[in-house]
């Protein structure tokens, strides 16, 4: 998403805020049902359509295999996705055109103030040219990045400038896995204190910044900070919601969420909010909100990023051909959005679907070989077993190391990852390190389910038992934590417990990994026959 900065307005009206977990979010600020945008309908008729498509009858019928109909399928969802937005776009138009001339007027008075402060000449300014944060979202990020280079060679002293810049140096190294990005984002940033020590945006973007790099403590500080200055900085308060949920502090994260919604309703603050109720077991309210954050989004970037969160919820809950039709709506807005090609090939491949899966994945570790992709692609090579796929997994994986490597040369705590990727993977002892320094840096269930498998590897089962068991704690849904809960339980002599934790990861989510889902249905066999 694009960061946005705040002008330190008061409390408003709420357009389109969050609701209860009870209430329809449906609603206008007038309280009134909003009418349906035109090609809302339609968008559910090709989507139906298209699951029809695929059900008429046997591919041989049509002169296809199952897999080239699987992708027209994918093809045909992204086609009819684009053709709704353009007829919504059409429909938006002419109510932009109307509002056009007010922006103009707006516009062109905060020119005419920004102008005097200009006069000031040593004065720090925060000249509005060439900053509009529309510029830094989805496939527009290395324009806006270099127009902002472009204005600051111009304009050295603008401090809002140079905080935006921090930011979408941020943005450009975790959507394009450089690391790199981060050093060239903290001078910016600390560019832009120098000239306004208490300015928000610089305060907000140390916040997001610390938040990348894994150093939540810090984030929450900046956050806490920023808001000091400005209650209404939205991206402040989004990143003190990031810090309390990476520090496990899941209570007073959902307090943050429901203080960043009143303050500043929009599509930031949604996609957060929704992601504290599903860690919390709520899928019904988390997609519930989702669904009104898409409805609220209308740049690229926040169309491919809402669409993108709602596949990946319904990935997690076993919905393929709902994952995949909203990656679609993802991919319809930006053809080249990572995490939306990442999701899509991971429901391809949960749908047996794995030569496409392969071929997706290669496509988005070629760009950005980021962690989770080429553990993921390792492990199809694996399950395919063709002649040279070991190697190429051992490759694989041996990138993540690279990557890990990288990232910490460039101030990011990759502990996390390595965890996760060398314990099944990788140097078990390595992993095991690692799992215990993230454990001491921060309580979360990923940080206690990482701790617990890595013990578990290492044949440490009776001490990774209670970990496991608080990795679940909080009714989160997540096929790969009850399996590993279930084989470490298994482990430990308490095969009822096995079994029961082990069925819910597959019932929840039978392709949550091409192999822990393979072993997960072979440990469930073998309890069953020792019954």
């Amino acid at each position: 998403m694009a960061p946005r900065t705040n002008d330190g307005e008061p409390k408003r009206e709420r357009p389109a805020s969050l609701p209860a977990a009870t209430a329809p979010v449906t609603e206008t600020a007038s309280g009134e049902a909003p009418e349906a945008a035109p090609g809302e309908a339609a968008e559910t008729a090709d989507a139906s359509d298209t699951e029809g498509s695929r059900a008429a009858g046997p591919a041989g019928e049509t002169g296809e295999t199952p897999e080239s109909a699987d992708t027209d399928a994918d093809a045909d969802r992204v086609a009819a996705v684009r053709r709704v937005a353009a007829a919504g776009r059409r429909w938006r138009s002419v109510q932009l055109g109307a509002c056009a001339a007010m922006l103009a007027v707006g516009l062109t008075a905060g020119a005419i103030a920004l102008g005097a402060v200009r006069d000031g000449g040593a004065t720090p300014v925060a000249a509005a040219a060439a900053l509009s944060p529309g510029l830094l979202a989805g496939a527009d990020l290395s324009t806006g990045i270099a127009s902002l280079q472009a204005h600051l060679r111009d304009q050295p002293r603008d401090f809002g400038g140079w905080a935006t810049l921090g930011l979408a140096y941020v943005e450009q190294a975790r959507t394009q896995g450089d690391p790199s990005r981060y050093p060239q984002a903290e001078q910016a940033l600390e560019r832009s204190v120098a000239l306004r020590p208490d300015n928000d945006q610089a305060l907000a973007g140390r916040a997001a910044l610390a938040a990348a790099r894994h150093e939540f403590g810090a984030a929450l500080a900046h956050a806490d900070r920023a808001l000091k200055q400005n209650p209404y900085n939205e991206r402040a308060l989004c990143s003190r919601i990031d810090a309390l949920v990476e520090l496990g502090r899941y209570e007073e994260a959902s307090a943050a969420a429901r203080t960043a919604d009143e303050r500043r309703p929009g599509v930031p603050v949604f996609t957060r909010y929704a992601y504290v109720h599903e860690l919390r077991g709520d899928v019904t309210t988390a997609r519930r909100v989702l669904d009104q954050a898409l409805a609220a989004s209308t740049t690229p970037g926040d169309i491919a990023y809402v669409a993108t969160q709602l596949g990946q919820l319904a990935w997690n809950q076993g919905a393929y051909d709902t994952a995949l039709t909203h990656y679609a709506r993802a991919l319809a807005a930006d053809e080249n959005y990572l995490p939306a090609l990442e999701g899509r090939a991971r429901a391809q491949a949960a749908s047996g679907r794995r030569a496409e899966a392969i071929q997706g994945l290669e496509n988005v570790v070629a760009r950005f070989p980021l962690p989770g992709p080429l553990v993921e692609l390792g492990e199809l090579y694996e399950a395919r077993g063709g002649e040279g796929d070991a190697a190429k997994a051992e490759a694989q994986y041996r990138l993540v190391d690279a990557w890990t490597a990288l990232a910490r040369a460039n101030g990011v705590n990759a502990d996390l990852d390595t965890a996760l990727a060398a314990a099944d993977h990788g140097d078990k002892a390595a992993a095991l390190r690692a799992a215990r320094a993230e454990w001491d840096r921060r309580r979360t269930v990923h940080t206690a389910d990482a701790l617990a498998w890595a013990l578990h590897v290492n044949g440490k089962d009776d001490e990774a038992l209670p970990y496991a068991r608080q990795a679940t704690a909080t009714g989160y849904g997540n096929a790969a934590l009850l399996y590993h809960r279930g084989v470490i339980e298994r482990a430990t002599g308490h095969p009822d417990d096995a079994r029961t934790h082990l069925t819910a990861a597959l019932k929840l989510n039978p392709g949550f990994s091409v192999l822990g889902a393979r072993e997960a249905r072979a440990a469930l066999k073998t309890l069953e026959a020792a019954k």
